[in-house]
């Protein structure tokens, strides 16, 4: 079965757009949006696109209305949250992304974990990377991570494919492993298709090896995230991320 990606509805694509204007602080806080004729134009985009996307805005605490004023960015809009897919390193980073640290970028076959999640065939073949990502001189989270087959990509995510060969690329002896976690090369290359994501979040201890890794004794309490990515219906990245006591905090917005 061929599998193609999802693209984006314009006004998803739209909203993104404006959000990440007002995260970078092209809109900064207090702010007030310029008319709708002049953003349309300004983004290129049709009026009722443009108001769709602007009324999804203010529902999600983005934006609010002010008489006589017009449409202005809230004085602290709220963070993205895990529900985003967010590369991890930006999502805890406090005050700036951490530095990710390549520990290990090798091909594995499959284990129990990638079976479940990336449905993952006997012998198929899975990129894995694992790093972590460090704050202030200090550890803060242990990530492993699995990309779906090559077959599998090649259908559902070309372009995440093509991604993950450049940077497999410049790992060679040449050249140092690239200084970003998968989902971050993910995320880039996903401009133009829907991702999905699933997480699950449990209470564990270090263990020995990952302790010796974040420099940790073995019995630190952690908090492990488990995360799949998918395209559609199918997983294309599966991962674990490992954070012990006292790492940054870890923002989850629920909404309905």
């Amino acid at each position: 079965m061929t599998v193609s990606g999802q693209r984006r509805r314009p006004v998803v694509a739209l909203y993104e757009r404006i959000a990440d204007a007002v995260h970078d602080g092209t809109y900064p806080p207090g702010s007030t949006l310029p008319s709708e004729p002049k953003l349309a134009a300004e983004l290129g985009v049709s009026r009722p696109a443009l108001r769709e996307a602007l009324l999804l805005l203010q529902e999600d605490g983005l934006l609010s209305v002010r008489r006589g004023v017009g449409r202005t960015v809230n004085d602290r809009p709220p963070r993205r949250g895990f529900e985003h897919v967010q590369p991890l390193e930006e999502l805890i980073g406090a005050g700036g992304p951490l530095r990710v640290r390549a520990l290990l970028r090798t091909v594995e076959e499959p284990t129990d974990f990638t079976t479940q999640h990336l449905l993952a065939p006997a012998r198929a073949e899975l990129r894995f990377w694992e790093t972590v990502l460090a704050g202030e001189g200090t550890a803060a989270a242990l990530s492993h991570e699995w990309a779906a087959a090559d077959d599998v990509l090649n259908r559902a995510h070309p372009e995440f494919a093509r991604a993950l060969r450049s940077a497999a690329e410049s790992t060679a002896p040449a050249g140092p492993a690239p200084a970003v976690s998968m989902l971050s090369v993910l995320v880039g290359a996903s401009r133009e298709t829907a991702l999905s994501a699933h997480s699950g979040i449990t209470a564990t201890l270090l263990g020995r090896r990952r302790g010796e890794q974040l420099g940790r004794p073995a019995d630190t309490p952690a908090v492990l995230v488990t995360q799949v990515v998918r395209v559609g219906d199918v997983p294309v990245l599966a991962a674990k991320h490992m954070l012990p006591t006292g790492a940054p905090a870890l923002p989850v917005l629920q909404s309905h």
